[in-house]
């Protein structure tokens, strides 16, 4: 309890990160019904105070009202809220986070149990405070009638060689800003953070000083973030980061906080954090201090882990250790930058991400850890960072497509964060991080289209309508725009290989008048989003001679390959290199349109993906289009001979894989002779040799139906092309060769070779004999 006699009332100090109801740190809790007005303004978030009751002088004058009406000047009163503690420590241990001896035990409470027990007045006492510091009360009275505009005073005495003026000073300082971001800015422009800043690097003057100076420029930083970009050019982090070398453990942590604050925005000088390379391990040894040091150090190594050296420099220093434990907290607080910094560490990282699936604490892995927190009772923030983690963790190998924690947790747990009755920031995180999961997993792409009414889920996303048309504010034009990218992501991903899922997605209301209308988007993100759904979508013939042509999508997508990025360049000729296929009535319009000397033009492009479109395109619309059999023949025969050993097809098929399974789907569905459909065949044999280039069409539905419509031919050479083909794929020695068996058995490939096995053509039984050893042999 601390009492405030100036005004008669009586404040409780609480954690800043504990309640929405402060004035600075503290907390209002006198509710008596004659200043019941005033205290309602008063007991408000910091930032909206100010717009309640104006600038500080008004604050005071409220603060003078509310005391004159006080019956008896000085009253206490004891609120649920009060058995907060001022500080937290918490001590890291084998078996979790224990107390240390000295410290008060108390019961986590959130910042919703703060605001519901605010009006609760447990005890009314009459007992005048009895301040010890006459000179304190001064000050802080002298503090709190300072006006906004008129700090040239004290910040002078900033200035003074006594540590007494100096202190006072800072304290006055400190008391101005908060709540303002106005008095902020203008804090910042007199030029008082070069002082500050040389009071830190001062050693004759006292720790508390420092430790003062050091708490007002955390609160410079929770300003705007153009308060943050003047303290990072004004070279606040590296004095901060020196801080942390003190023995002293209150200059300690509020070095931590300020850099916990500048460090969640984008400007931060993320690199100053390895310019030390022991920097990160002492970070992570000042974890088990304090709860306030374990949110600070978490968030400060999130924002910090931009690259692949960043991941393994930490992983390589026991962070993984470090946050597993801290995964255990009782602290959400503490929970939340845990999760996004894991996360953060295996994004795209196969050695980090089998390292974290490895790690455990308290007799739990650290992905059964992760599927804890994914519980419907826990915050859906939570559980969308959980989430994630996995995600990452399986797209970077750490964890297989048929782990029941991707199957029956990750998976359901994103389709459930898309509904309609989250926030919509979840609902894009959640319909991206799910568009992540399925991108090239046929299998997961399969259960997702089914599960939860995901599709007319994600279609809700493309009929979002501001709440004040037909002017919406800039903020909701961001919320259709975020929707529609995820949304587009998200189909993108589902219909990336099977025919089924992607007539669904047509099928959806409206679905190809909102690509078109993403197509054309001011926002380059909903246009990039809109033109990889399209492209995903042109992999299916049928739709390409019917759903495309109805809507016309070549005119926009015609459009935005004019003066477009690379990024939106690169997709959108990719899908113009489908449309331009022979059965595609979209090909004539698009060539009348210019598209030859566009596809010329992208030849010349500096990219080498652009060029390769560029190319394919070309290609495809005049060789593997030529009515004369030899043109066709030659150029599937350059495919073959460039897919000819196992280190040349996966290169090739990693680079171009997509377009060279659209040109051999192109020729077996075509109407051309058995010479050239073999030849089409044999370039798949060629890809099912590779090590990771048969994944094309073990990921692909269609071009398995056709290897297994092609075995029972009745062209023989067609049928040893197709079985050729599927040895290749389930040769016993390869790695993953038992799923990939265990696949085709349950297409019934197996029973066609038992049926063929009889036959009497040599070359066929010999081709069929061979794939038949290779299954009972797995």
């Amino acid at each position: 309890m601390l009492h405030m006699a100036r005004f008669g009332l009586t404040v409780v100090q609480l954690d800043a990160l504990a309640t929405r109801h402060e004035i600075g740190n503290f907390l209002l809790v006198d509710p008596r019904p004659d200043i019941e007005s005033d205290l309602t303004k008063l007991a408000r978030p910091s930032d909206q105070i100010m717009q309640s009751v104006g600038p500080l002088n008004d604050v005071l004058k409220v603060f003078h009202r509310a005391r004159q009406r006080v019956a008896s000047p000085y009253s206490q009163h004891i609120s649920p809220v009060a058995s907060l503690v001022l500080t937290d420590s918490s001590q890291l241990t084998a078996d979790g986070f224990e107390k240390l001896p000295y410290q008060i035990m108390y019961p986590y409470t959130g910042p919703n149990d703060l605001q519901k027990h605010l009006d609760i007045i447990l005890q009314m006492i009459e007992d005048p405070p009895n301040f010890k510091s006459v000179k304190r009360e001064e000050q802080g009275r002298k503090c709190l009638k300072m006006d906004v505009e008129s700090s040239r005073s004290y910040i002078d005495e900033l200035y003074s060689p006594e540590p007494d003026k100096c202190m006072e000073a800072i304290v006055c300082l400190k008391n101005s800003v908060i709540g303002s971001n106005r008095q902020k800015g203008s804090v910042i422009t007199q030029g008082v953070v070069p002082r500050l800043l040389k009071l830190l690097g001062d050693a004759s003057f006292p720790v508390q000083i420092k430790v003062e100076a050091t708490i007002t420029l955390g609160s410079l930083a929770k300003g705007t973030e153009d308060h943050v970009k003047s303290l990072v050019g004004l070279g606040v982090v590296p004095v901060l980061i020196n801080g942390l070398v003190s023995e002293e453990a209150k200059l300690v942590e509020s070095s931590l906080c300020c850099l916990r604050t500048i460090f969640e925005y984008p400007c931060a000088p993320v690199d100053l954090i390895y310019r030390d390379d022991h920097l990160p391990l002492h970070l992570l040894n000042l974890v088990p201090h304090s709860v306030s040091n374990q949110v600070s150090v978490t968030t400060i190594l999130k924002a910090a882990c931009k690259t692949a050296e960043n991941q393994n420099l930490l992983c390589g220093q026991g962070a993984v250790q470090t946050l597993a434990a801290l995964l255990c907290s009782p602290h959400y607080k503490v929970q939340m930058p845990c999760l996004l910094c894991i996360a953060n560490m295996c994004y795209k990282n196969n050695k980090v991400s089998g390292e974290v699936a490895s790690s455990s604490f308290g007799g739990k892995s650290v992905p059964d850890l992760l599927v804890c927190l994914m519980a419907r009772d826990k915050p859906s923030e939570m559980q969308m960072a959980a989430a994630k983690c996995v995600t990452y963790m399986h797209r970077a190998g750490a964890l297989s497509a048929e782990d029941p924690k991707i199957l029956f947790k990750t998976l359901p747990c994103l389709v459930r964060l898309c509904k309609k009755d989250r926030p919509w920031e979840e609902r894009v995180s959640a319909a991206e991080t799910l568009a992540y999961l399925t991108e090239v997993d046929t299998e997961l792409q399969r259960l997702a289209s089914i599960s939860n009414h995901l599709v007319p889920t994600l279609a809700e996303f493309l009929r979002y309508q501001p709440d004040t048309p037909p002017d919406p504010s800039q903020k909701q034009i961001k919320i259709a725009q975020d929707l529609m990218q995820a949304a587009f992501k998200a189909f993108a991903s589902l219909g990336a290989n099977d025919e089924d899922i992607r007539k669904k997605i047509i099928d959806t209301d409206n679905l190809m008048d909102h690509i078109v209308n993403g197509l054309q988007d001011s926002s380059p993100e909903v246009c990039l989003s809109a033109v990889r759904c399209l492209h995903s979508l042109s992999r299916s013939v049928q739709q390409l001679r019917t759903t495309f042509q109805d809507h016309s999508v070549w005119r926009p997508l015609m459009q935005l390959l004019q003066g477009a990025s690379d990024d939106i360049l690169t997709v959108a000729s990719s899908t113009l290199c489908n449309l331009l296929l022979e059965f595609s009535p979209s090909k004539e319009p698009i060539l009348e349109s210019g598209a030859v000397d566009l596809l010329c033009g992208l030849t010349r492009c500096k990219e080498p993906a652009l060029r390769l479109n560029g190319i394919w395109a070309l290609m495809i619309f005049r060789l593997l289009s030529d009515p004369e059999v030899d043109v066709l023949m030659k150029t599937l025969g350059l495919l073959r001979n460039l897919l000819s050993t196992k280190p040349h097809i996966d290169h090739i098929m990693g680079l171009h894989g997509n377009q060279i399974m659209q040109a051999v789907v192109l020729i077996l569905e075509g109407n051309h002779g058995a010479e050239v459909k073999e030849q089409a065949l044999c370039i798949l044999a060629n890809i099912g040799d590779g090590e990771t280039a048969k994944e094309y069409i073990m990921a692909n539905e269609d071009v398995l139906k056709k290897l297994t419509d092609y075995m029972v031919h009745s062209n023989v050479k067609l049928q040893v092309a197709a079985i050729f083909c599927i040895s290749n794929l389930v040769w016993r020695e390869e790695p993953g060769a038992g799923e990939r068996q265990a696949r085709l058995r349950e297409m019934g490939v197996y029973k066609l070779l038992q049926q063929l096995i009889a036959t009497q053509d040599t070359l066929l039984f010999d081709k069929v004999k061979t794939a038949m050893t290779q299954f009972s042999d797995s």
